[in-house]
């Protein structure tokens, strides 16, 4: 067998640095009852650096996996029982059923529905259902650095933090790059609070009151020095800045328009039907 698969290895070889153009005659390498394996059925086994033994080694293994799954699958259609196969038999139809409508849908959509959206639909649908965007947690636009304890200069980088001039926080992004262990500048950029906490790896027992009444803070344990600049901030059941949920409301009204071009179609499909008496309720 091995003899065998070494020679198919060679042919196959020598087929491929062929011209494209040149149809190579299919090679089959095993058989059960009509059902044939070929070898171009064999996934990508041959790659550079495997050599003959082992390229027929993988061969092989591979023909026995496939003779033991069609033995098997031989032996199951065989002996299952009746009404097994039947509801096989239906389950494939309802996924083949199933997997037809839906490339269908979405050829259509990608054909005739509207995907854009302007950016006036997206804030009238804000304006409109503001109560759908009550915030179910807190959030900031923050600075998080952390240094370590080592750091040459922290008072400098005291100073920059809490600064809102463009040079200062240019130099305090520089002075981070070459010595921070993590500089995130979220301050245009809204982000959950319980991710500062994170960052923190310690627990705020409030985040609220920690809010309210925390603009700069900085803490520290045995290797790092942690600060935090809080920029805005909103708290849980407020609404939602409209940036924050921008792309919420763009998902929402792109599935609803989905939703609709589709009960259309369903329907523009079954009138046609009906008015061609292709479909009759009798």
């Amino acid at each position: 067998m091995n003899k065998i698969i070494l020679l198919l290895l060679i042919i196959f070889i020598s087929a491929s640095c062929k011209e494209k153009s040149i149809a190579v005659k299919r090679i089959p390498v095993a058989e059960i009852d009509n059902v044939v394996l070929y070898y171009d059925e064999i996934p990508q086994l041959i790659q550079k650096g495997i050599n003959e033994p082992d390229s027929a080694a993988i061969i092989q293994n591979y023909i026995n996996k496939w003779a033991k799954r069609e033995l098997l699958l031989k032996k199951a259609e065989e002996n299952l029982a009746p009404d097994m196969k039947a509801d096989i038999a239906r389950q494939l139809e309802e996924t083949r059923s199933n997997l037809v409508i839906y490339q269908y849908q979405r050829q259509m959509m990608l054909e005739k529905m509207d995907t854009v959206i302007a950016e006036t639909e997206l804030e009238n649908y804000y304006s409109a259902n503001e109560k759908s965007f009550l915030l179910n947690s807190n959030i900031v636009k923050a600075l998080f650095i952390k240094l370590p304890l080592e750091t040459p200069d922290l008072d400098k980088v005291r100073r920059l933090y809490r600064s809102n001039n463009q040079d200062d926080l240019q130099q305090l992004e520089s002075y981070c790059f070459q010595f921070a262990e993590k500089f995130d500048d979220f301050s245009e950029e809204w982000i959950p609070m319980t991710r500062l906490s994170v960052e923190l790896q310690q627990d705020i027992d409030s985040e609220e009151n920690f809010l309210r009444r925390t603009t700069f803070f900085e803490t520290s344990d045995s290797s790092s020095v942690y600060l935090i600049s809080i920029r805005d901030y909103r708290l849980r059941t407020t609404l939602a800045p409209y940036e924050y949920v921008k792309n919420d409301i763009k998902r929402i009204i792109w599935n609803t328009r989905r939703f609709d071009f589709i009960q259309s179609l369903e329907n523009g499909i079954y009138n046609d039907a009906l008015k061609e008496n292709s479909f009759k309720i009798y």
